[in-house]
């Protein structure tokens, strides 16, 4: 028990005497005197006091930081109402739930930094930033290059024909009213070709192994002797041609794997590809194997990334034992090598 009664301090049924009220220097040591007795009493009997615990943050992103616990002496907390549940002490901010305008910072890639690396600096996905900066392949991030690191999560979508605010929240589990106030909309009307940031969206599976080059695997082991793109052509050095895809060198009778799982759609003989197969493959891609001495699936089989499906050779129009292969994306050919492990 503390109390103060004219000179007097009691502390726990302990009398103290300050002395009586003198004007001057006696006046400034009875202040003095009764300062370090309420620091003694604070040390004998604090009362209460607050205790602060560490939380440890979040991994790869927003958490951490400290919270306050009251603690009561025994008397006070017989009168004290408690929290319901701890839970009720830990209440996430509205500030941190709420959707966010959608800010940038920028940051200039450094030696050794790659998707990976700067997605776990910045507790983001690797979505967000291979979106945000437009990469189509993460093998060429280089040194140098400045790229922006936005303050949440999302990808961008490119209103096409036909999508809505409402089609849009559906197809990537977002929220629509988010959608609009990061955005800045001020309708639900939208416009074909426009980017919309969408928040806490991921790009799809096939999409994120196309852009870091893990989509295919190699459908037979050997070296590059002809590279995807214009080209003299072979069987006459005066012309130029367009190469629609590689060839691999490999001996005679050397496996070629499936390099996708997918369902084969054709095979067959071709003057110019020879003995050949192609396989339909998730997402608009398919492959093109040719030049093969034995093929040793059939249409409408359904193969495994890895499974053998035929020989080398040179059948067709071929200098030499190589497979020629390419890849399709929705109809059109695209440079297999960026795409394969």
């Amino acid at each position: 028990m503390l109390s103060l009664r004219e000179n007097a301090l009691t502390i726990n049924s302990k009398h103290i005497v300050l002395g009586s009220s003198l004007p001057g220097k006696q006046s400034g040591r009875n202040i003095f005197r009764l300062a370090v007795v309420l620091y003694l009493a604070f040390l004998i009997n604090p009362g209460q006091y607050i205790k602060i615990q560490e939380l440890p943050a979040a991994e790869y992103g927003i958490g951490g930081g400290y919270f306050s616990e009251e603690i009561l002496s025994e008397s006070e907390s017989e009168v004290m109402l408690m929290p319901a549940s701890f839970e009720s002490v830990l209440l996430e901010p509205d500030s941190l739930t709420r959707p966010r305008f959608l800010l940038y910072d920028s940051y200039m890639v450094q030696n050794g930094d790659n998707i990976s690396t700067l997605a776990i600096t910045f507790g983001l996905n690797q979505d967000t930033i291979v979106s945000v900066n437009k990469i189509t392949n993460s093998r060429l991030l280089q040194a140098g290059r400045t790229i922006r690191i936005p303050n949440q999560d999302g990808i961008f979508h490119t209103v096409r024909n036909g999508d809505t605010l409402n089609s849009l929240a559906e197809q990537y589990s977002a929220d629509k009213e988010a959608i609009k106030i990061i955005n800045e909309l001020f309708s639900d009307k939208i416009t074909a070709g426009t980017d919309l940031f969408i928040p806490a969206a991921r790009l799809d599976w096939s999409t994120l192994q196309e852009i870091n080059g893990d989509l295919f695997i190699w459908p037979v082991n050997g070296a590059i002797t002809s590279l995807y793109g214009y080209r003299r052509d072979p069987f006459n050095r005066n012309l130029t041609q367009f190469h629609n895809g590689i060839d691999i060198r490999g001996n005679t009778g050397t496996p070629i794997r499936a390099a996708m799982a997918g369902r084969v759609s054709a095979v067959g003989f071709d003057n110019v590809f020879g003995n050949y197969i192609v396989i339909n493959h998730h997402s608009g891609y398919r492959t093109l194997y040719g030049h093969l001495s034995v093929i040793r699936t059939r249409t409408g089989a359904n193969v495994t990334q890895g499974e053998r499906i035929g020989d080398v050779g040179s059948t067709g129009l071929s200098t030499g034992p190589h497979l020629h292969f390419t890849v399709y994306k929705n109809g059109a050919t695209i440079n297999p090598r960026p795409l394969m492990r």
